[in-house]
């Protein structure tokens, strides 16, 4: 299953960060670009069963972030770097789908940055010790149209946006530095 917001299209070529919240039972996804303001070409989540084998789920995965990094002509990746919880199996496994992302990365030629969870928190609410209802209502408020996606996976989309958004601030601080 596939939810999705779509606020705009932007025309090519510029930077478009696709950024991901992955998880095995649903794994929120962001894209955005900035023309003159930040746009948000879509944004929502991929929800996989956990009826399907691993293989399965990694092989959907690794589909719908194809034909989201072709059709939107993605040139960045962002990612938050990953903390073991209280569960190691859930840890490794998530490795499996960043390791996808990696993959795809590599195999379009983009740029792949990856935040630590506050640096992400920090930069989208002033608070690395921010909540994720905190990050979710920073997001909402800047874009009011992710209140149309299911409360239950909004977190997921919310917090894959706000990955997005610290991708491209970062490669456009970058680009500043190169006097680009």
């Amino acid at each position: 299953m596939n939810q999705a917001v779509t606020q705009g299209a932007v025309p090519a070529p510029m930077q478009i960060v696709l950024g991901v919240d992955p998880g095995f039972s649903v794994t929120g996804f962001a894209l955005v670009a900035k023309a003159q303001r930040i746009t948000v070409l879509d944004c929502g989540y991929l929800k996989m069963s956990a009826q399907k084998t691993l293989s399965q789920r990694t092989g959907q995965f690794y589909a719908f972030f194809q034909q989201k990094i072709i059709e939107h002509h993605v040139t960045h990746v962002a990612l938050e770097t990953s903390f073991l919880g209280k569960n190691a199996q859930t840890f490794l496994k998530l490795g499996f789908l960043r390791g996808i992302l990696f993959l795809l990365a590599d195999q379009h030629n983009l740029v792949l940055s990856e935040f630590a969870p506050r640096e992400v928190k920090l930069a989208v609410t002033g608070s690395g010790a921010a909540s994720k209802d905190q990050v979710a209502d920073m997001m909402m408020r800047l874009f009011p149209t992710l209140a149309t996606l299911p409360q239950v996976e909004r977190a997921d989309a919310t917090d894959a946006l706000a990955v997005a958004l610290c991708g491209l601030w970062n490669q456009q601080s970058y680009l500043q530095r190169l006097g680009k």
